[in-house]
């Protein structure tokens, strides 16, 4: 069966982010696998064993340089979702754009950068500590911008529950006739092999470390 191709505002620019290893790749899949406009590069980054599925982003996640140097062509993706991790954000010029923004635990977060490096974080709370600041302030950023309208969701909330956070999505991208089916499939809990037990729930937004 043909996949249903959806259509968005060509005056907007669409963003997925959030810090390293939060679920953007996932999301990325869902909007991609309900024929809602995306753009990436499979070939720079290729699917691997830490993201099975595929990375979803554009020259191997190099777009934050040339956001720093004025020169990622923002107007050529208008209408299409990539994936911009959080710091980048800093770096968006006057526009207007939507954001679909994850967070996750931020212990599984941690887990899962040292399964990738294959080494153990021997500064770990101080890494700790720089992921949940850096994700305060670019919250604070983005929602602090007029120019920017934001969603906020949840890695761990949408294995749990994907149809409702899925339907959030559909309704902030106004895209009632979204296949909510087809998007749910890339929500692979036999991928969550970072998962902290029931009471470990330490979100970047709850974490009580403090950094303000």
């Amino acid at each position: 069966m043909t996949k249903k191709s959806l259509s968005l505002d060509n005056n907007i620019n669409y963003i997925v982010s959030g810090i390293e290893r939060s679920g953007t790749s996932m999301l990325m899949q869902i909007l991609h696998a309900g024929g809602v406009p995306t753009a990436f590069d499979q070939h720079s980054r290729p699917p691997n064993h830490h993201n099975p599925k595929g990375y979803y982003e554009l020259e191997g996640g190099k777009i934050i340089n040339k956001l720093v140097e004025g020169t990622f062509p923002l107007e050529k993706f208008r209408g299409k979702f990539v994936k911009i991790t959080a710091y980048g954000l800093k770096f968006l010029p006057l526009g207007k754009y939507k954001i679909i923004y994850s967070e996750r635990n931020i212990e599984e977060v941690l887990d899962s950068m040292e399964m990738m490096a294959g080494i153990e974080d021997e500064n770990r709370y101080k890494t700790k500590e720089a992921f949940i600041k850096l994700n305060r302030i670019m919250k604070r950023t983005i929602m602090e911008r007029e120019d920017i309208d934001v969603l906020f969701l949840n890695y761990n909330e949408i294995l749990l529950d994907p149809k409702t956070h899925i339907k959030k999505i559909s309704v902030f991208l106004s895209l009632p006739e979204a296949d909510l089916e087809s998007m749910i499939q890339p929500v692979d809990n036999k991928l969550y092999r970072q998962r902290r037990r029931t009471g470990e729930h330490n979100t970047l937004d709850k974490n009580d470390v403090r950094l303000d």
